[in-house]
């Protein structure tokens, strides 16, 4: 049980230390939108200036949570009352559509996202994969009659259903948070588990909105419960508590193990989306204006921080320098700045320690021998990266291994098509990747040759919240959205009995 100053802490009329125009949300705990002894500041990552402030859940609430979760899975019909969930689906669905705008508002500010992206896989398109999920239910059977069989003269007959998991550990990364909590939330919800979710620090009032919400739909209460803060302590608590059945995380891959190691214990269900070193083949008879547009633009997306981005371009080694002055167009023309300002292509990262990261990559890539094509400096005010284009990269080079999470696209040669096939596959990652030709059946040929979770032909998006996501390798394990997604939260029993009448 808490203590009396925890309780006290937690209650609704905590006071946090905020300017009038300062932005402040609330932890979500058992129904309640509660505040914490100490708050944190959300910073602009497009000026570097604090424009909010989250409260910084303890240990102690994150024990609080997971209790709530529990008792709502164990207590109440949450997990077997399929209409409801369904009903409540559809509610937060449609709650989430009439907060759109200041939710645009808010991830425009915080995550640096343009607007263009909340219209597109920053809000809106994730706000739809609580749709599917509610739509889902409709259609979905969570029972599978394996008929009869004779066993030693009797008949004997079997069938699996499939039961929620219990409770389950959601933690975001914060390059697309409404995303990343969505695509665990909708389809954990659907299944019939309980949730406890946990924002990034680096964008917390983003994450701790949808728990505002959720907070005003029919869902009960301690099934979902939102928290935000730095305390490495709570995300260990959440991987680590017995009464958590599954966690899942998106985030880098060294953490992802840490995750892995720490569930094992308990022998949790892990379900983890990691990182990626996604590569672009170029085949000889492609369309290089096309691939080079496409590639180009895709990496300087949200400023590169995308897991699936296409960060490597291999292409033809003798168009190598053709191909990189395309390219170097087109970076040419990406608009960066002001995220609110609608022509804007290109916002910042996230904060200075990432572009510090992102710098430092590329000076190393360059004093190893890699060509510096196009950008490679900071710009300011803000945490601004300038459109990277690297190239006669190296594909044993730590630019082209390592996920750099920045605008930066490192171009490799390559001598043939089994050539490109190795150098894709030269890497700890297989999320995404992509491949151009002119013969549509040569392209499908290399793609089935490379080992992710995810795959585009000339162009095609694979994206969308019926589609399965998740890599091979040190990518991850598990998918995300479809009907895979949501069976990573079911358990199967299976059953029989004796024949009657048959």
């Amino acid at each position: 049980m808490p203590s009396q100053d925890t309780a006290a802490a937690t209650s609704p009329d905590a006071a946090i230390s905020a300017a009038p125009d300062d932005v402040v949300k609330r932890l979500l705990i058992d129904g309640q939108l509660v505040t914490a002894e100490r708050t944190f500041p959300s910073i602009n990552p497009a000026t570097g200036e604090i424009f909010g402030y989250a409260p910084d859940a303890s240990v102690e609430q994150a024990e609080q949570a997971i209790l709530a979760a529990r008792r709502a899975f164990d207590t109440t019909d949450w997990s077997t009352n399929v209409a409801f969930r369904q009903r409540c689906l559809e509610q937060l669905y449609q709650a989430l559509r009439d907060d759109v705008e200041e939710l645009r508002e808010l991830t425009i500010t915080e995550v640096g996202a343009t607007v263009v992206l909340t219209k597109g896989n920053q809000l809106e398109i994730p706000i739809e994969i609580v749709r599917y999920y509610a739509d889902l239910l409709k259609t979905y059977s969570f029972t599978e009659d394996l008929g009869v069989v004779d066993v030693r003269g009797t008949k004997h007959h079997r069938w699996l259903e499939k039961e929620a998991g219990g409770v389950v550990a959601a933690i975001a990364a914060y390059n697309y948070p409404h995303q990343l909590a969505l695509a665990k939330l909708a389809p954990a919800l659907a299944a019939g588990c309980t949730v406890v979710l946990k924002g990034a620090p680096d964008t917390p009032l983003s994450t701790l909105a949808l728990g505002e919400i959720i907070a005003r739909t029919d869902i009960p209460a301690g099934v979902v419960n939102v928290l935000g803060g730095t305390e490495i302590a709570v995300g260990e608590l959440l991987t680590t508590h017995p009464a958590v059945d599954a966690v899942t995380f998106t985030g880098s891959t060294p953490v992802g193990r840490k995750i892995m190691a720490a569930a094992s214990d308990t022998l949790k269900r892990v379900f983890l989306e990691l990182g990626g070193k996604s590569a672009a083949v170029v085949l000889d008879d492609a369309d290089f204006q096309q691939a080079a547009q496409f590639v180009g633009f895709s990496i300087v997306t949200h400023a590169g921080q995308g897991c699936a981005l296409t960060s490597r371009m291999l292409v033809p080694r003798q168009h190598h320098d053709e191909i990189v002055e395309l390219v170097k167009a087109n970076f040419g023309m990406v608009r960066y700045g002001d995220p609110h300002n609608p022509k804007t292509y290109m916002g910042p990262l996230i904060s200075e320690k990432q572009r510090d990261k992102v710098d430092g990559l590329v000076q190393r890539a360059v004093a190893e021998g890699a060509t510096l094509a196009f950008g490679g400096e900071k710009v300011e005010p803000g945490f601004f990266y300038q459109p990277t284009l690297l190239a006669n990269v190296h594909p044993d080079s730590e630019i082209a291994q390592e996920e750099v999470f920045g605008p930066v696209l490192a171009v490799i040669p390559f001598d043939d098509d089994d050539d490109a096939v190795a150098i894709a596959n030269n890497s700890q990652y297989g999320l995404s990747g992509g491949v151009f030709s002119g013969d549509q059946e040569r392209a499908k040929a290399v793609a089935r040759r490379i080992r992710t979770g995810t795959f585009s032909i000339n162009g095609g998006n694979y994206f969308s919240a019926d589609v399965p996501f998740g890599g091979f390798k040190q990518s991850g394990i598990g998918r995300e959205s479809g009907i895979a997604g949501m069976e990573e939260f079911l358990e199967i029993k299976a059953l029989a009995e004796v024949a009657q009448n048959v």
